[in-house]
């Protein structure tokens, strides 16, 4: 059973910085590329960034290119996303979805996890 569980979110003022984390099961996680999605209130869906299967090649979305850096290890089976200068507009709930290709696909991922809360506010 594919198990993507999210962590690392929280409370923080404008400005400051988070490192999500993406804990990976069920499958074998080197194979495949990894995005991290977000959803603001009352807002759709929005892929945020994406990583191929070996970490070697990363994607962002204009909205967080410069600010947010994306990154895997596949030994631990894991997915993060630094994030710096966080703005208000970042507010959301964060989440790691899997692709069922070595690259990235959008929004076209076959899982995803629970999500973990981002809430940028002073």
């Amino acid at each position: 059973e594919v198990q993507l569980v999210e962590s690392g979110g929280g409370l923080v003022q404008p400005g400051g910085s988070l490192r999500l984390s993406c804990a990976a099961s069920g499958f074998t996680f080197s194979w495949n590329a990894m995005s991290w999605v977000r959803q603001a209130p009352g807002k759709g869906l929005e892929w945020v960034s994406g990583i191929n299967d070996d970490g070697g090649l990363t994607t962002y979305s204009d909205s967080v290119k410069g600010r947010f850096t994306i990154s895997r290890d596949n030994a631990k089976r894991t997915l993060y996303l630094q994030m710096n200068s966080l703005k208000p507009e970042d507010t959301a709930v964060y989440h790691c979805a899997k692709y069922p290709t070595t690259f990235v696909r959008g929004l076209d991922y076959d899982y995803w996890g629970q999500g973990t809360q981002v809430t940028v506010s002073s």
